[in-house]
């Protein structure tokens, strides 16, 4: 019988236990690999598409969407611009630094969107439609059917879309709750009808209550003057012998002014008119200028938030 010596049987024991350990690694390496290609299947506006399980690198290509991600904790890698800003509103610019600009929600970059090297796009089939298919070769792309004042199921399938159903259903929540403590603090005044009115570089708009401070208005509670009580977005281009219309107990208004005056301009005009100056709400003192980004053009979660601190501060906080 042969004999081995100590430093050989060693030698034996280390090689041995090396393979195990390098086993070992290879099927954690392996297990690894296969739980960051685990992929879900969601349901939207376009069909269903296979989309990573925790995906890193998003791209977004709405505003409402935009405030979504950020208000679950999730910074994206690119995403439009905002309607006003340069290039992000002024209440999200500091979550929003080193996100990349790729383009506007009417006309995103595929170039920049692709350079990014994104694995998920969300995008909305009302903006991006006509893209859908060049998106979707770039990244599994999940689109929301509509761009409608109620921002709360964008928001839920935007969640389901990261993995972070329960993230979004807390920040829905959080702010349900934050329009029962607006809505306790207004007391008796949420039973004034409020009218809603925007400017811009070209027309007057008198908006109703499918739009996002419209949603908004009727979660609190408000009454609406009677041909604001509509379901439907606005009346668009309005002359001023709709003027009447736009009384109300408050009013609040709006303009999209994007640098070249017209809209402030706009705004001049109608507010100083002498039948603007007649109506109950401009004798009673209850005219109130308010963030276009916020009560409008945003559309997300954070403006929805802001716009319930402005009118508390407005109407309760005087």
């Amino acid at each position: 019988m042969r004999t081995y010596s100590k430093s050989v049987i060693a030698l034996v024991m280390v090689f041995v236990l090396c393979l195990l350990s390098a086993c070992g690694n290879n099927q954690a390496s392996t297990k690894e690999t296969s739980k960051s290609n685990a992929t879900v299947t969601i349901k939207h506006a376009m069909g269903e598409t296979k989309v990573p399980q925790k995906p890193k690198r998003i791209v977004v290509l709405t505003n409402e969407g935009t405030e979504a991600l950020l208000s679950m904790g999730i910074k994206p890698v690119g995403a439009v611009q905002s309607w006003l800003g340069n290039p992000w509103y002024d209440h999200i610019k500091d979550k929003m630094k080193g996100v990349q600009n790729v383009g506007t929600e009417m006309e995103p970059s595929l170039e920049k969107i692709a350079a990014l090297k994104p694995d998920l796009i969300i995008g909305n089939k009302v903006r991006q439609e006509k893209t859908y298919d060049q998106l979707n070769a770039i990244a599994p792309t999940v689109f929301a059917d509509q761009l409608s004042g109620d921002w709360k199921k964008n928001l839920m399938l935007y969640a389901k879309a990261v993995n972070k159903e329960d993230k979004g259903k807390q920040v829905i929540q959080d702010f349900d709750k934050h329009v029962e403590t607006v809505k306790k603090q207004l007391g008796d005044q949420v039973n004034k009808k409020v009218s809603i009115v925007r400017f811009t570089g070209s027309d007057a708009r008198i908006y109703h209550k499918d739009s996002f401070s419209g949603v908004i208005l009727d979660q609190l509670g408000f009454a609406r003057p009677k041909s604001q009580d509509v379901n439907d977005l606005a009346e668009l281009n309005v002359t001023k012998e709709r003027i009447p219309a736009m009384d109300g107990d408050v009013l609040f208004y709006f303009s999209y002014e994007t640098g070249d005056g017209k809209a402030t301009t706009m705004e001049k005009e109608w507010v100083n008119d002498p039948l603007f100056k007649k109506l109950n709400v401009s004798k009673e003192g209850n005219v109130h200028k308010v963030s276009e980004a916020i009560w409008n053009t945003a559309g997300g979660v954070i403006a929805a938030n802001k716009m319930l601190d402005d009118i508390n501060k407005i109407m309760v906080n005087k």
